[in-house]
C-alpha cells in the first residue's frame, strides 16, 4: 500500500480534526475494516509486462466505495502504482493486442465537459499519457473484451428493444427519462434477477470499428489524432438472450463465442453456445441440447476448440452437477476432459502452446490451480497451500501465471505462480495484508452415514477468560458452495475480535469435499435432514476441544445458511441465540416469488418443499432469533423475512413481556439487497448483530449502533 492510500483508507470516516485511533487490528474497530482497499479482477498485457488490477478504497462519508486502475509488477521488483484516478472510478480493464488499456468510467469526458457523464469506453496508451473517451453512447458499456492477437475490441452495452439503431436508442431513452416512464411490458421470463429489475433495455455485442466518416473538411488536426470509433451491433435480433451472457473472443479477433439463453415454454430457459462471425455479424448455434446448460469458456490459442462447462438441469432426484469439455469448433465434435477427476473445474486460461488447461476447483476447503492435459486428461495439482485462487492469467511464454489468492487468513492478493514447480510469490500489491486477530485451524468429524466432514475453526489470538471461548457456528449460502475463500461480508475476524471462536464447515451440498459429486448427491432435495445432521456433528467435534465453551454457543447463516438457521431454530434449542439472514422460511411461497423460480421448480417437488419448510416447526422455536432481511433482495424476497418475523412473534415458544416486547430482533434494510453492500449498513449489521449475541451468549450489554437513533 503507498503511504497515500494507506492514510486515505486510515482517516476516511475520521472526523476532521481529531486524530486517527489504531485499534489491536483492523477487525477491532468497524470503521477501520469498512476501510481496507479491496482488490478485484487481473489483466496481463500481451507482452507479459503489465499487470493491472482493480482497487476499491472508501469514500471521505464513508458511504460508498470508489475504484480505480492500479499497475502492478509482474517481476514483483516494483511498487504498485495507481494509474487512473477519478470521483467516478474506472473498472473493467482489458489490454488491446498493441498493449493499450481500455476500462469503463462513468467519469466526464474533459473534452466535452457540458455533456452528462455515461459509462463510456476509454483507453489509456501503452507509451503513457492521459486516458481518453474513445467511444460514448447515451446507453453506456457494460465491459469490453479483446482479441489476443488482433486489433480488435468488443463491447456489451444495452439498448432498449424497439430501437433500429444508435440514434433511435438515443432517442427512445430520451423519450422515457423526459416522460418519468420507469414501466416495462414483459413477455417472458425471468422480470428481475438478484437486485436488478429487467428491461426495458436488453444486452448487445457491438464490435469497436475505425469510424468511416470523413473529418469535418479544413479542421485542424494533431500528429496524434486517432480516426474516431463508432459500434457495430453484432445481435441486433438477439432479443433477451445475452442477460447472463458469458462471451469470450478467438485470438484473432474474428470470431465471439457466447451463451445464449433460450426461453422455453412454461418459463424454463436454457442456456446454449453460439459463434458470431464479427465480419458478417452471422451467428452459428454450435451447442443447443434439452434439459442442457452450455457455458464457453476461454478459446485456445490456434482458435480451433473452445472450453465449454456442461451443466445438465436439474431435478427432484437428479443433483447438480457440473463438467467440464472441449469443444472442435469446425467439426462440432465435443469431449469431456478429465470425466474421471471429481471436481467442477473453471476453466481460466490455456497454456500458449495449447497442450493444456489451467482451471480452478473447491477442494477440501480450498480452491487451487490445476492443469489438466489436453490430450490425456491427467489432472495436475498445480498450488498446494490452504488459498482459493482466481483471476487466473498466463504468462507469454508458459513458464507463469498470475491469479489473485486469497483465504480466510487474507484477502485477495495478487501472486506469481511458477508453472513448473508450483512455487507462488506475492507481488508488491497496492494494499498490504491486514493483520487478522486470530488464527485459522481445521475441525473434522464423521457424519451419521459415516461420511467425513471438515470445518476451519477461526480462534481470537488471546486465550478466553476461564480457558473456554463462545462459539458460533456460521453456515454458508449457496448451498452448492465453500467456505474456502476470504468474503468481506461474511467476515469470521470482526467475531474473533470480539473473543468468539468462529466455525465455518462444509456441510453436505458443499462443492469442495473430496467424494465430490456424493456430498452433493447425499443432501439433494433433503435440506433438512443430511446438512442438518453433518452441521450438528461438526458443531459437536469442534466442542470436544478443551478451549470452546458448549454452554455459550450460537448458529448463525445466510441465504440458504440463513434457511439452515431457521430449521435449527425447530430442531434444537442447544443454542443460545440465532441470527438468520436473506433466510427461506417458507418453500411454498418462497418457490413462486422468488427471481429464478425456474431452478427452484426442478430442485424440490411439493413433498420435499414441504417436509423440509422451517416453517411447520415454529412453534418448537425457543432461542431468539435475530432476522435481518433487505427490500430490494429479490433472490429470496422480503415476504420470507416478513412472515418469518410475524411467525415467530405470533407462534414462537418465546412470549413477549409485560410491554409487549420480545426476545427477537428484526433488522430491516429498506435499500439493500441480497448482500449488505452500503458500508455504512454493514457497520449497522455487524454492531447489531455483536450486541444481539453479547445480549444472549455472553450476557452482556452491548450499545446498539447510534446511527440506528434508538
Amino acid at each position: 500500500m503507498t503511504a497515500e492510500t494507506a492514510a486515505e483508507a486510515a482517516t476516511a470516516t475520521q472526523p476532521a480534526g481529531e486524530p486517527a485511533a489504531q485499534p489491536e487490528t483492523p477487525f477491532h474497530d468497524l470503521d477501520h475494516y469498512v476501510a481496507i482497499p479491496r482488490l478485484s479482477g487481473l489483466a496481463l498485457s500481451p507482452d507479459g509486462t503489465r499487470l493491472v488490477t482493480t482497487v476499491a478504497t472508501l469514500n471521505g462519508k464513508g458511504t460508498e466505495y470508489g475504484t480505480a486502475l492500479w499497475e502492478i509488477d509482474p517481476t514483483g521488483d516494483a511498487p504498485a502504482r495507481r494509474i487512473t484516478r477519478s470521483a467516478k472510478g474506472e473498472a473493467g480493464a482489458a489490454f488491446a493486442a498493441n498493449g493499450d488499456l481500455y476500462f469503463t468510467s462513468a467519469r466526464p469526458d474533459p473534452e466535452k465537459p457540458d455533456e452528462d457523464p455515461v459509462n463510456a469506453l476509454w483507453l489509456l496508451p501503452r507509451a503513457g499519457g492521459e486516458a481518453r473517451v474513445v467511444l460514448s453512447r447515451a446507453g453506456g458499456v457494460e465491459r469490453v473484451l479483446t482479441a489476443r492477437h488482433a486489433d480488435a475490441a468488443f463491447v456489451q452495452a444495452s439498448a432498449l428493444a424497439g430501437s433500429t439503431d444508435e440514434a433511435d436508442d438515443e432517442a427512445r431513452r430520451k423519450a422515457r427519462k423526459e416522460g418519468k416512464v420507469a414501466a416495462i411490458l414483459h413477455s417472458s421470463y425471468p422480470v428481475r434477477f438478484w437486485d436488478a429489475d429487467l428491461g426495458p433495455a436488453q444486452p448487445r455485442l457491438f464490435a469497436v470499428e475505425s469510424s468511416t466518416a470523413e473529418p469535418e473538411p479544413g479542421k485542424p488536426r494533431t500528429v496524434d489524432e486517432a480516426p474516431a470509433l463508432e459500434l457495430s451491433n453484432l445481435t441486433p435480433d438477439i432479443g433477451a438472450g445475452l442477460r447472463f451472457a458469458d462471451t469470450f473472443a478467438s485470438p484473432d479477433g474474428r470470431t465471439l463465442y457466447t451463451s445464449v439463453a433460450k426461453p422455453l415454454a412454461r418459463g424454463d430457459l436454457r442456456s446454449e453456445v453460439v459463434a458470431i462471425d464479427v465480419a458478417s455479424g452471422t451467428r452459428r448455434t454450435l451447442l443447443s441440447e434439452d434439459r442442457m446448460d452450455y457455458i464457453p469458456g476461454p478459446v485456445s490459442p490456434d482458435g480451433r476448440t473452445v472450453a465449454v462447462v456442461v451443466e445438465p438441469h436439474t431435478t427432484p432426484t437428479s443433483a447438480y452437477r457440473s463438467e467440464l469439455h472441449l469443444l472442435d469448433v469446425d467439426t462440432g465434435q465435443q469431449r469431456r476432459l478429465a470425466p474421471e477427476w471429481d471436481r467442477m473445474a473453471h476453466p481460466a486460461a490455456w497454456l500458449p502452446d495449447g497442450s493444456a488447461l489451467l482451471v480452478t476447483a473447491d477442494d477440501q476447503g480450498r480452491s487451487p490451480v490445476f492443469r489438466i492435459d489436453v490430450a490425456t486428461g491427467d489432472v495436475t495439482k498445480v498450488t498446494h497451500d490452504d488459498a482459493a485462487y482466481t483471476d487466473v492469467v498466463v504468462s507469454p511464454d508458459g513458464a507463469s501465471a498470475y491469479a489473485l489468492r486469497s483465504s480466510y487468513l487474507f484477502p485477495p492478493e495478487a501472486v506469481r505462480i511458477d508453472l513448473g514447480t508450483g512455487e507462488t510469490t506475492r507481488l508488491a500489491n497496492p494494499v498490504e495484508r491486514p493483520k487478522v486477530p486470530g488464527r485459522l485451524e481445521e475441525v473434522t468429524a464423521t457424519a451419521e452415514d459415516g461420511t467425513p466432514l471438515r470445518a476451519w475453526l477461526a480462534l481470537p489470538a488471546e486465550a478466553a477468560e476461564g480457558g473456554k471461548h463462545p462459539l458460533l457456528l456460521w453456515i454458508h449460502g449457496g448451498p452448492i458452495g465453500s467456505w474456502n475463500a476470504w468474503t468481506w461480508r461474511w467476515n469470521p475476524w470482526l467475531l474473533t475480535a470480539q473473543g468468539y471462536a468462529v466455525l465455518l464447515p462444509d456441510p453436505s451440498l458443499s462443492r469442495c469435499h473430496r467424494y465430490g459429486q456424493e456430498f452433493i448427491d447425499r443432501g439433494w432435495g433433503r435440506w433438512g435432514t443430511e446438512p442438518f445432521t453433518d452441521l450438528m456433528a461438526i458443531t459437536d467435534a469442534a466442542l470436544r476441544r478443551g478451549d470452546l465453551d458448549p454452554e455459550r454457543t450460537a448458529a448463525m447463516g445466510g441465504s440458504f445458511g440463513g434457511y439452515m438457521a431457521n430449521w435449527v431454530a425447530g430442531h434444537t434449542d442447544r443454542f443460545r441465540a440465532i441470527v438468520t439472514h436473506a433466510s427461506l422460511w417458507a418453500l411454498d411461497g418462497f418457490g413462486p416469488t422468488t427471481d429464478m423460480a425456474l431452478y427452484w421448480a426442478k430442485e424440490m417437488d411439493a413433498a420435499m418443499m414441504d417436509a423440509n419448510s422451517p416453517h411447520h416447526s415454529v412453534g418448537e422455536i425457543r432461542t431468539p432469533m435475530l432476522v435481518i432481511h433487505g427490500d430490494k433482495d429479490y433472490r429470496v424476497p422480503i415476504g420470507e423475512g416478513l412472515r418469518l418475523w410475524w411467525e415467530l412473534i405470533s407462534a414462537s415458544q418465546l412470549a413477549a413481556d409485560e410491554d409487549g416486547k420480545t426476545p427477537h430482533r428484526f433488522l430491516y434494510f429498506p435499500d439493500e439487497n441480497h448482500w449488505i453492500l452500503q458500508p455504512q449498513h454493514a457497520k449497522v449489521w455487524y454492531g447489531v448483530v455483536g450486541a444481539f449475541l453479547a445480549e444472549h451468549v455472553l450476557g452482556e450489554a452491548r450499545e446498539l449502533p447510534k446511527e440506528l437513533g434508538l
